[in-house]
């Protein structure tokens, strides 16, 4: 097959180590119609049609989602972009692309495991070594922030659950810093409570679901404030087995917490960077950049204030009210599927988007088993770029090997989707 010039120089060139290069494929090809999806792709064609030549972005923007603490694989990522070459594990440096482009992380970074702490070392040297770097907020992200938050915050029913509300997911992590900052200082230990005052501080009260309904009534209601106390109490009856099963007692849970807290909020913690460079929305041309998606309520604060005044409200919020933001409307951004129990994306909500020069969203967090997928919602372009990188769920959904996958968006005009899940380089040029 002879390529067309938009697809000539669309594979990108791989720098790293020849398992990655031999996984990655080697060749490009037009983005199949199979992976328009919704049943859309005149649709799909129809909305990126409308991206005029001043819509795409300046530089070129390089997507990175869901790598759930799968440093290999988010290392593997880079070598996909063509952004980086990979010299060893700790060398990362920019090539050609990688100094013209800018990175855009998409959100959950953390969670999964099994390599938290080693992911964000990868992320910090990216960083250092003079990439253009945005830090995109996902839903794993910002539970595990609430978490840390709550062993701070004053009491109160609106926010003492954050921490057993974190669930099982978030204890791989607690895992991690207890065996490297505590398992070998025996010492640590013995300022850390015994197990029934442990549960007493890490713990929902008692009277909480009586106390959280009169206080969450306004922002949450009805079956959605029950659906919630339910969840919390099913969370808190499994999450000592939960630790229990990542090897940890309830009391090296608590000092593994206290610690993460002095590494990820305290002032000058070795991973305080990590929250204090994250971002709620990116915008680049007419491409809006986010964890999940966005819906009516965001399209009309995106008619009132610039995505960086957004982005400044995001951290105040999350900072000083931690309830009004997690179950407020702005994280509806960082959670939504589009689903009836989401805030609604209509087709009035689309129109003030493009009013203000928003014609595509890029994001993650809904997990492709071959490679991106292309969608249209009400004449919004979805680009999604969660092509299932940790190992945890690509044991579960039937997958082999490290996952790799980046999606460009180029100034020239092309979206590129690449994937060791699918046999070629995507490319779509409307």
């Amino acid at each position: 097959m002879t390529l067309s010039p938009p697809m000539s120089d669309a594979v990108p060139r791989y720098r790293g180590p020849t398992r990655y290069l031999k996984a990655l494929p080697s060749h490009a090809a037009q983005w199949p119609e199979t992976h328009q999806h919704l049943r859309a792709g005149d649709k799909v064609s129809r909305a990126a049609r409308k991206l005029g030549s001043k819509d795409w972005p300046r530089r070129d923007v390089i997507f990175i989602s869901d790598a759930h603490a799968d440093a290999e694989a988010f290392i593997a990522s880079l070598v996909a972009s063509g952004g980086v070459r990979l010299t060893s594990r700790d060398n990362l440096v920019l090539t050609a692309r990688g100094k013209r482009s800018v990175f855009v992380i998409g959100g959950d970074c953390l969670d999964k495991g099994p390599s938290n702490l080693e992911l964000l070392e990868a992320l910090r040297t990216l960083m250092r070594s003079g990439a253009r770097l945005k830090l995109l907020a996902g839903n794993h992200d910002m539970r595990l922030m609430l978490a840390l938050m709550r062993l701070s915050h004053d009491d109160s029913a609106r926010t003492d659950h954050l921490f057993v509300r974190m669930g099982a997911k978030g204890l791989a992590l607690l895992k991690e810093v207890f065996d490297h900052y505590l398992a070998d200082r025996p010492r640590a230990m013995k300022s850390i409570p015994s197990r029934s005052e442990c549960r007493r501080r890490l713990y929902p009260g008692p009277d909480w679901a009586e106390q959280f309904r009169k206080s969450a009534g306004h922002v949450l209601k009805g079956e959605a404030l029950e659906k919630e106390i339910t969840r919390l109490s099913a969370k808190a009856d499994g999450f000592e087995h939960a630790c229990e099963k990542h090897g940890l007692s309830l009391r090296q849970t608590y000092a593994a917490a206290l610690k993460a807290h002095e590494l990820f909020l305290k002032p000058g913690g070795r991973f305080a960077w990590f929250f204090d460079e994250m971002r709620l929305a990116y915008r680049s041309g007419a491409f809006l950049h986010v964890h999940a998606g966005v819906d009516d309520a965001f399209a009309r604060r995106l008619g009132r204030q610039k995505v960086s005044q957004v982005n400044q409200e995001f951290r105040r919020i999350l900072r000083e009210d931690p309830f009004t933001f997690y179950y407020g409307e702005l994280a509806n951004v960082l959670r939504t599927k589009y689903r009836k129990s989401d805030m609604v994306l209509s087709a009035a909500g689309v129109k003030r988007l493009h009013k203000v020069g928003i014609r595509a969203v890029m994001h993650g967090h809904v997990n492709h088993q071959a490679g991106q997928q292309l969608g249209w919602r009400h004449g919004l372009l979805h680009i999604e770029g969660d092509v299932t990188l940790d190992r945890n769920s690509r044991r579960k959904e039937g997958l082999d090997g490290v996952g790799m996958g980046a999606t460009l968006i180029e100034a020239c005009g092309r979206i590129v989707g690449i994937s060791n899940d699918h046999p070629e380089v995507k490319v779509y040029a409307p």
